[in-house]
């Protein structure tokens, strides 16, 4: 019964430069971690914010689980993300002093079962980087093309 589930984020890369990255815990729900092993959720929309010092994901969606009965959950509440105290002192001051902002990039289930959250510090690109992307994108691939012939 070995599920590897991986949900990226595929718009972070794009939109912001990432600084830091952090594996947190969530604090799920039963249904949640059903309908995350069935592969139903969605990181696209999703940020994080610090509410009373704790860290929460906020607008993650996580589908109801098809066979929870009227104890199933809310799709999109905050989350509590589970994180060491070091580091969540780390990113809260470095959110407040630099505009920088904590994104989600990848949802998985680790080697014991449990589902993980891959943040990221992040700084928001101009458009002119995104461009840039963009271009270095093209020419990878064009690289890649001709060496393949």
């Amino acid at each position: 019964m070995e599920q590897n589930v991986y949900i990226k984020n595929k718009k972070a890369y794009f939109e912001y430069t990432i600084l830091d990255k952090y594996v947190a815990g969530i604090q799920l729900l039963g249904t949640e971690i059903k309908s995350i092993r069935n592969g139903k959720a969605n990181i696209n929309d999703a940020f994080c914010t610090f509410i009373d010092n704790r860290l929460y994901v906020r607008n993650l969606h996580i589908s109801e689980y098809s066979f929870g009965s009227f104890y199933n959950h809310e799709a999109k509440r905050d989350r509590v993300l589970l994180l060491h105290k070091k580091e969540l002192k780390k990113l809260q001051t470095r959110t407040e002093e630099k505009g920088l902002t904590i994104i989600p990039l990848a949802l998985f289930i680790s080697e014991r079962g449990f589902a993980k959250l891959e943040i990221g510090l992040a700084q928001g690109k101009k458009t002119y980087d995104k461009r840039e992307s963009l271009k270095e994108r093209d020419t990878k691939l064009e690289m890649d093309r001709a060496m393949k012939r």
